[in-house]
C-alpha cells in the first residue's frame, strides 16, 4: 500500500500524541516520569490516613492526586499538605469514595477510615480495578472479611494491609528464628495487647461539627444520633470498631500466626472471658483473655497486657522461647537470640511497608500482608470476641469458615448493612 510522506508524518504525529509516554525511553524522561508513577487517592485522612499519606508522598514514583473524607476540614488540611509537597494546587478533594474509586486516572487507593467502612470501600475499589493499601483490622466483622478477600481475588487486585510490623526488623528476626526451628516444636504462643480504652464524654445535645457529614460517616453501620464521639474514639464502640483488642489484633496476633506458619488457616476452637465497664456509648471490653486451639494442639492466648506481656511470645521445647515487641526482641538464651540465619533457611527483608506495596503494584507480586492473610489474622479477633461475648466455647471450621452447632454465635459473624449500602 502506498502512503505519502505527508500522510505518514501526520499519522505518526497523531499516534505519538496519544502514546508518547508508552514509547519514550526511561532514560529520556527518567524513571519518575508521569507515565511511571502510581496515581493514588487517599480515602480517609484522619490520624492513620494522614500518616500513610505522608509516607506515600515520600515515594518519588507515587503521585497523590485525590484526598477523600466525609469531614471537609480534614480533607482541606490533607489537600494543603499534598499541594505543599508538590508545590502546586493540583490535589482534588472528593467527599464520596465512589467517585474517587471510579476515576480512570487513579491506580491505587489508601483506606484509612474507621473499621466499619473497610469492606465496603475495598470491594467497590476492587470492582473498579484499583489496588489497595488498607488499614487494619482487615474488616469490622468476619463475613465482611471473606467478601473483601473474594473481591480482591476475583478482580486480581494487589492488597497490602497496614500491619506494618511485618516490615520491621525485630519482628522479622523473631519470626525467622521461630520458623527455622530454633526453639523446636511450638506448643503455645501468647499475644499481649492494650486493654481499657475510652475517649471523650458523649453529649447527646452536641451539634454535628461543621464540615462533617454524619450520615455518610456512619455509612453501613446502624444509625446513631451524633453524640460527639467520632475520630479516634470510634474504636471503642462495637458498632464501629472492636475495642483495643480488634485495633491491635492485626499487629501482634498477625505476627503470632506468621511465626506459626499458619497464615492461611486459624484455630478451630475458642474460649474466653472479658470484662466490661460501660461508659457513655463505649461498649467494648476493657479487659479480656481468650484462647484459640489449632487442630494440631497449639494454643494461642490473646489477652490485655495486664495479664500477658505486651508483644508476641512463642514457647517451644525444653523451656525455649522467643519474644518480640515493637523495638524489643529477646529469647530464652543468647545462643538462640544471636543465632545466624543460614543460606537456604527462611529469611525476610523489607524495603518498607508502603514502599513494598508500590513495588507490588508494579510487579503484581504478593505483598507481605495480602488480603487472605489479613483476614485470617483478624478472624482470630472476631471469633475470640464472639466466644467472650457469648461466654461459650466456639467450635470453628477454618476451611469452611463456619461455626459448628451454635446458630446464635453464627449470627454474630456479620450483620446486615444499613441501606442503601451493600457489599455486592
Amino acid at each position: 500500500m502506498k502512503i505519502s510522506r505527508r500522510n505518514f508524518l501526520n499519522v505518526s504525529a497523531a499516534t505519538a500524541a496519544v502514546s508518547a509516554f508508552n514509547i519514550v525511553p526511561a532514560n529520556v524522561l527518567g524513571q519518575n516520569a508521569p507515565s511511571n508513577r502510581i496515581s493514588m487517592a487517599m480515602v480517609g485522612v484522619g490520624g492513620m490516613g494522614t500518616g500513610n499519606m505522608n509516607t506515600f508522598l515520600g515515594q518519588r514514583d507515587v503521585q497523590v492526586k485525590v484526598v477523600c473524607d466525609v469531614n471537609t476540614k480534614k480533607m482541606d488540611s490533607a489537600k494543603q499538605r499534598v499541594d505543599g509537597h508538590y508545590k502546586n494546587s493540583d490535589c482534588e478533594m472528593i467527599k464520596d469514595y465512589r467517585e474517587a474509586c471510579s476515576r480512570a486516572d487513579i491506580d491505587a487507593i489508601m483506606i484509612g477510615t474507621p473499621d466499619h467502612w473497610h469492606a465496603y470501600i475495598g470491594t467497590f475499589a476492587a470492582r473498579h480495578g484499583k489496588d489497595i493499601y488498607g488499614e487494619k483490622p482487615f474488616t469490622h466483622d468476619l463475613l465482611e472479611g471473606r467478601a473483601l478477600v473474594n473481591a480482591i481475588k476475583q478482580h486480581g487486585r494487589v492488597w497490602q494491609t497496614g500491619s506494618w510490623q511485618r516490615s520491621s526488623g525485630e519482628m522479622q528476626r523473631a519470626v525467622e528464628l521461630v520458623r527455622n526451628g530454633r526453639i523446636g516444636k511450638i506448643s503455645r504462643v501468647e499475644v499481649g495487647l492494650p486493654g481499657g480504652g475510652r475517649g471523650r464524654a458523649h453529649d447527646p445535645n452536641q451539634p454535628v461539627p461543621e464540615g462533617l457529614d454524619w450520615d455518610m460517616w456512619l455509612g453501613p453501620a446502624p444509625y446513631r444520633k451524633f453524640m460527639g464521639v467520632y475520630d479516634w474514639d470510634w474504636r471503642w464502640v462495637l458498632d464501629w470498631g472492636g475495642g483495643q483488642m480488634m485495633d491491635w489484633i492485626g499487629h501482634h496476633a498477625d505476627i503470632a500466626q506468621w511465626g506459626l506458619g499458619k497464615d492461611l488457616s486459624g484455630p478451630s476452637a475458642f474460649t474466653g472471658y472479658c470484662a466490661f465497664a460501660p461508659q457513655y456509648i463505649y461498649d467494648s471490653p476493657t479487659s479480656y483473655r481468650y484462647t484459640g486451639t489449632y487442630d494440631d494442639g497449639v494454643e494461642i492466648v490473646v489477652a490485655d497486657s495486664g495479664q500477658v506481656r505486651s508483644g508476641t511470645k512463642w514457647y517451644g521445647e525444653n523451656g525455649a522461647w522467643v519474644w518480640v515487641d515493637r523495638g524489643r526482641f529477646d529469647a530464652s538464651s543468647s545462643a538462640i537470640r544471636d543465632s545466624k540465619i543460614e543460606a537456604g533457611e527462611i529469611r525476610f527483608r523489607s524495603v518498607g511497608h508502603q514502599r513494598e506495596f508500590i513495588d507490588c503494584v508494579k510487579s503484581r507480586d504478593t505483598t507481605l500482608t495480602p488480603a487472605e492473610v489479613a483476614h485470617r489474622s483478624a478472624s482470630i479477633g472476631h471469633l475470640g470476641q464472639i466466644a467472650m461475648l457469648t461466654g461459650r466455647r466456639i467450635a470453628w471450621n477454618p476451611e469452611t469458615e463456619q461455626i459448628i452447632g451454635d446458630p446464635a454465635a453464627t449470627a454474630m459473624l456479620g450483620r446486615a448493612p444499613r441501606g442503601p449500602w451493600a457489599l455486592t
